[in-house]
């Protein structure tokens, strides 16, 4: 087992998801404008993604999402033996990253998030936001650019703040760690369940896309 990529996979999903809540709480401080906030929140985050990507690549792959660990799995470009170890880590880090965003801002450590988000137009917004960013990286590791990903994929994150209705939350363990802040990042657990389900859906067009526009040559 790689416990230097496991503390990686730990370390950067704890920071991602810290600055995602952080900044959403940031954001409201500064103003009760939705756009100014929802800007302060997805400038922070395609910033912070893009540096993490880039120092902890070489270490883990920079996964920080289990439907992209489970997708490498899945296309033999990872170990499946480290598929739980992996996803367990993003799961905990994302939570810890939740307690630390609330401890910053002098709020309540552990919360359990009211914000309801969960409709047909989220819901669809979550299939399209995954697919999007899977195909993303699948497509980039496939045609052997995956140099790119580290600004590709903070870009399509970027722009799914602003054209998904879900806000392009496109990752499990980060939809579970905003459950435990009750703030303006925060999703209430029956959401967060249908945005799971949703994003996997999201997750399984995105393979076979992939595989229909980049299949290998024999």
């Amino acid at each position: 087992m790689n416990y230097r990529a496991l503390l990686s996979e730990y370390f950067g999903t704890t920071v991602l998801v810290a600055t995602v809540i952080g900044s959403g709480i940031m954001g409201t401080n500064l103003s009760d404008d939705n756009l100014i906030v929802l800007l302060v929140n997805a400038l922070a985050t395609v910033f912070v993604l893009g540096i993490l990507i880039l120092t902890l690549g070489p270490v883990s792959g920079a996964h920080f999402n289990p439907l992209v660990t489970i997708a490498l799995a899945l296309t033999k470009q990872f170990p499946a033996k480290q598929i739980i170890p992996f996803v367990l880590v993003q799961v905990l880090g994302a939570i810890f990253g939740a307690a630390i965003a609330n401890s910053m801002f002098s709020q309540a450590v552990f919360q359990i998030s009211t914000k309801q988000r969960f409709e047909v137009g989220t819901a669809l917004g979550e299939v399209i936001a995954t697919s999007l960013l899977l195909f993303v990286v699948l497509s980039l590791i496939r045609s052997d650019r995956s140099k790119l990903i580290a600004i590709a994929v903070p870009a399509v994150i970027g722009a799914g703040y602003f054209f998904t209705s879900s806000t392009s939350f496109a990752n499990p363990a980060v939809t579970i760690g905003r459950i435990f802040s009750d703030s303006f990042a925060g999703i209430a657990p029956e959401s967060a369940a249908g945005f799971i389900v949703f994003q996997i859906v999201g997750a399984s067009l995105a393979l076979g896309l992939t595989q229909l526009l980049f299949a290998k040559k024999p």
